[in-house]
């Protein structure tokens, strides 16, 4: 998958991100989203919830989260195998803008969560950031 060509998400994303909305298509889409696309959503709210993040930073997470939840894609979630490969590209493009502000304890944070859904579950590889 090329996530050079990701969409950018816009303010319009950004004001659909809500705590609740987040939890509530991670909770209702984990399994369609699979490990990996899980694992990065969880990565960047956590990074949303840290204090020491900067809010440059926190500006772009949130858009990248309300990509995820916004109801309206380029690629639609309903399509089985490519539906959420836009809102992963969004992701990988954040974490790529944002990796200097990436800490273990974003990643332990998101690796616990991530074994409540999927117990045999292995972080994704960031090393292309």
């Amino acid at each position: 998958m090329s996530h050079s060509s990701a969409p950018e998400p816009t303010p319009e994303h950004a004001a659909s991100y809500s705590e609740a909305g987040f939890w509530d298509k991670i909770k209702s889409f984990a399994q369609k989203i699979g490990s990996t696309g899980l694992y990065y959503a969880l990565l960047l709210y956590y990074m949303a919830e840290d204090p020491l993040v900067p809010a440059a930073d926190k500006a772009l997470i949130v858009a990248a989260l309300g990509y995820l939840i916004f109801p309206i894609d380029i690629i639609p979630d309903f399509l089985l195998g490519v539906g959420y490969s836009d809102d992963i590209s969004v992701m990988v493009m954040a974490l790529k803008k944002l990796k200097s502000s990436i800490r273990d304890e974003h990643r332990a944070q998101a690796t616990q969560k991530l074994r409540e859904w999927f117990p045999r579950a292995e972080p994704a590889d960031l090393s292309f950031l």
